[in-house]
């Protein structure tokens, strides 16, 4: 499987990397969670060369994962907005964040932490059954073909 032919996959984990899955990508997301919106503020923000930064965001843009709305009509200035498809990918990306404090923070914690605003309480991801509510774990789950296998 060659990395540009992942969007073809049936595998629906290789056609999402297809959109997010190469270095820069997620970090672009991290901030556009973070509320971040305008180029240069990106490019401030991660230390992006100015050609990537603008690949990935026009990729996001075509994939339907940011929307670009206009700000400033002289000079012609755009900013990035979270489509709903883009905010879908939240519980996957603070996943990833919370399982990189579990496994990297090192002795000072996280560099960040979730609070829930409706309860006020700090928390960490937990994966559930939609049907029944309870925890879901790697060991705890039967894999079988669905109805887009081969």
């Amino acid at each position: 499987m060659r990395w540009n032919e992942l969007s073809d996959e049936r595998c629906s984990l290789a056609r999402t990397l297809a959109v997010v899955g190469d270095r820069w990508t997620l970090l672009v997301l991290r901030e556009a969670f973070l509320r971040v919106r305008r180029f240069d503020d990106f490019r401030a923000r991660l230390g992006i060369a100015r050609r990537v930064l603008a690949e990935r965001l026009a990729h996001l843009v075509e994939e339907g994962v940011l929307e670009k709305q206009v700000y400033q009509t002289r000079p012609l200035r755009h900013e990035y907005r979270l489509t709903q498809k883009g905010l879908d990918l939240y519980p996957a990306l603070l996943s990833l964040v919370h399982w990189g404090d579990h496994h990297y923070a090192g002795r000072a914690g996280p560099p960040v932490v979730h609070t829930h605003k409706t309860c006020g309480h700090d928390f960490h991801s937990v994966l559930s059954c939609s049907e029944c509510g309870e925890p879901v774990g790697a060991r705890d789950v039967l894999a079988r073909p669905g109805p887009g296998s081969a």
